[in-house]
């Protein structure tokens, strides 16, 4: 079965030199992170991998002095562009962006989807600990909806004022696993897209689109209650929060591997709005390829929305051409 995974991250030498040391979660994949080229496409045919979408993983990024986070932004999206160039069947691309000069960071994103052909943008969640329903940040959403591309929002690591008073006081290391992945990640991604959609974003932007990861962060689980309970406070609002979110919104796997949330997700948002994806090399791609198996033996989806699943989906939302086109262009 072809896959396309969307949640695939990587790292260069310009950034980490920008950003300094590196997140403690995230040393130990560096090599992986800085490989673009033939290490990370054995690691994709391990895993029966056929496209990787790939993003920045931009931890320490939006802390930069705005007039450096701009030219750098530009600099990671040309070395990927190159990386890309070097294997166009199997890499895809996710700008990076300064979103602190939103509108020089829209500019940046015209720029990478109509002359490097990426296909949208990934943004990691609050922005200098700011949220991006702010009026300030929308130049960069009205540029992805005139350009019809997805911004993928990913979660960031708290501000400090969080960790703070949600994580600190814990034993070892509990108390940051618990602020990333182990839980804060989701619960405040979660809240990222509520924000979003009470904001009125997309009442004032209907085309645009939204990709969110983690088997969508906890919102399809508590969609009905957070909705009703937002209803008297909303209307200003055309719809319901959980009338946009199943508009707007689309959902990868990424980092999930049991069926349970997947069923949640599907039963919330229907098979047209999920995508499959690893979060490499935070997970490997042979687990998600045994993900997939479990889900064809789960006799959750036919035949063919297995396949829009794996890549049709996202090959539709991305735009992304199909092998047989791609090597006419080579």
């Amino acid at each position: 079965m072809r896959a396309i995974t969307l949640e695939e991250h990587y790292m260069t030498p310009s950034f980490i030199e920008a950003v300094g040391a590196m997140p403690t979660n995230m040393e130990s994949m560096q090599e992986k992170m800085l490989d673009l080229g033939e290490g990370r496409i054995a690691a994709m045919d391990a895993g029966g991998i056929d496209v990787q979408v790939l993003s920045l993983a931009a931890n320490g990024f939006d802390r930069l002095h705005p007039r450096n986070a701009t030219p750098l932004a530009c600099r990671i999206n040309d070395e990927l562009a190159e990386a890309i160039r070097k294997h166009p069947t199997r890499l895809a691309g996710f700008a990076t962006l300064g979103m602190r000069q939103p509108e020089e960071a829209a500019t940046e994103l015209e720029r990478c989807i109509k002359s490097l052909k990426f296909v949208g943008a990934m943004v990691d969640g609050t922005t200098n600990g700011e949220f991006l329903d702010q009026a300030k940040f929308r130049p960069v959403f009205e540029a992805a909806q005139a350009l019809d591309v997805p911004i993928y929002l990913h979660p960031a690591v708290p501000p400090m004022s969080v960790m703070e008073s949600y994580y600190a006081g814990l034993p070892g290391d509990t108390g940051f696993q618990l602020a990333i992945a182990g839980w804060g990640w989701h619960a405040e991604l979660g809240l990222h897209i509520l924000r979003l959609i009470v904001s009125g974003i997309f009442d004032q932007l209907p085309r645009l689109k939204i990709i969110i990861g983690h088997m969508g962060e906890g919102v399809p689980y508590a969609l009905a209650r957070s909705s009703k309970v937002l209803e008297p406070a909303t209307e200003h609002l055309s719809m319901t929060v959980a009338e946009y979110f199943k508009r707007n919104v689309y959902v990868t796997t990424s980092g999930y591997f049991t069926l349970p949330p997947l069923r949640c997700a599907l039963d919330v948002l229907g098979k047209d709005r999920l995508m499959f994806s690893v979060d490499y090399p935070f997970s490997s791609t042979t687990q998600g390829c045994e993900y997939l198996e479990q889900i064809a033996r789960s006799e959750l989806f036919t035949d063919e929305d297995l396949e829009n699943l794996a890549h049709g989906n996202a090959e539709k939302l991305l735009k992304l051409q199909t092998p047989a086109s791609l090597i006419k262009l080579i």
